[in-house]
């Protein structure tokens, strides 16, 4: 007999296991409202080239969906690697992320878009696939913003992390 300690763990936690493994690079998805939307997301992508086109997931349930499920454009924001406590301000349920102290402006087809992140995109969305508990957004780059410098933040082991000059992983502690 199997006792919960030594039962197997599901298919879903044996993945989530398996995908702390895996680095990331954290970005922030914003949709116009109202009410605007923005949650911290980690499944970020290039999609295609040609022609263009990036993707990020969403779960079904998340208060952002609402938004994001209507939203002709959305915003993706690409966190620089001192921008943890930005992160932490999209992925808390319950708060309105867009009180300060996160800075932001009313961009292009009215997308929020968030001062200061390493790039940030302006993408049309061409579609949205449900698969499962979530939704795979996909979308088309209509602008396109970047720094001349810095480095992404990233999220491994369930913290958030950075790089540094020679390449290695720099730890943050406190990571959500």
């Amino acid at each position: 007999m199997t006792t919960p300690l030594d039962a197997p763990p599901t298919a879903a936690d044996a993945l989530r296991t398996l995908l702390r493994h895996q680095a990331s690079t954290v970005v922030v998805v914003t949709a116009p409202g109202p009410p605007k939307a923005g949650f911290t997301a980690t499944s970020f992508t290039s999609v295609s080239l040609a022609p263009p086109v990036v993707s990020f997931c969403l779960n079904l349930r998340s208060s952002s969906w609402p938004a994001v499920a209507k939203a002709r454009h959305v915003g993706v924001h690409l966190l620089a690697h001192q921008q943890q406590e930005l992160a932490r301000t999209f992925a808390t349920s319950g708060i309105d992320r867009f009180a300060a102290p996160t800075r932001w402006r009313t961009g292009p087809q009215g997308v929020p878009v968030l001062d200061d992140t390493l790039a940030w995109l302006l993408c049309r969305v061409v579609d949205r696939v449900t698969v499962g508990d979530h939704a795979i957004v996909l979308a088309e780059p209509e602008l396109l913003r970047h720094a001349d410098v810095g480095s992404p933040l990233l999220y491994h082991q369930g913290r958030y992390a950075g790089l540094a000059a020679g390449a290695e992983p720099v730890v943050r502690r406190g990571a959500a």
